[in-house]
C-alpha cells in the first residue's frame, strides 16, 4: 500500500473570513453602482428640456396662450410673461415632483 500523504489544506476559519471578505467587497461594489446609477438618472433632464424646446417652438408661431401651464411626465412646466423695463420677457420653469430638481429658462419675447 501506498503511504498517504497529508495534504495541506485551508481551515475553516480561514475559508470563512475569504468569504466574508469576498462579500463585502461585493457589497461595496454593488452601493458604489447603486448610488452612480441614481445620480445619472436623477440628473438626466434630456426629456423635460426637449419638451420645453417644443414649447418655445409653439410660442415662436404664437400657437401657445400664456399663462401656459402643463405637467409633462414627473414635471409641472409653467410659462409665465414678465415685463421689466419695456421688455417682455418669458420665463420657462420646470420642477420635478419628487426631487425638487428645477430647469429654468428665460428669453425676450418682445417690447412694449
Amino acid at each position: 500500500m501506498a503511504l498517504l500523504k497529508k495534504i495541506k489544506s485551508a481551515t475553516l476559519v480561514e475559508a470563512l473570513v475569504a468569504t466574508v471578505l469576498i462579500v463585502i467587497v461585493f457589497m461595496v461594489a454593488s452601493l458604489v453602482l447603486n448610488n452612480l446609477l441614481l445620480n445619472s438618472f436623477s440628473k438626466n433632464t434630456q426629456a423635460v428640456e426637449t419638451r420645453i424646446s417644443e414649447l418655445e417652438y409653439k410660442l415662436n408661431y404664437n400657437t401657445l396662450k400664456l399663462p401656459y401651464r402643463e405637467e409633462f411626465k414627473n414635471w409641472d412646466i409653467e410659462l409665465k410673461e414678465e415685463r421689466i423695463e419695456n421688455v417682455i420677457w418669458v420665463r420657462i420653469s420646470a420642477i420635478h415632483r419628487a426631487n425638487k430638481k428645477e430647469v429654468i429658462k428665460a428669453r425676450v419675447y418682445g417690447t412694449d
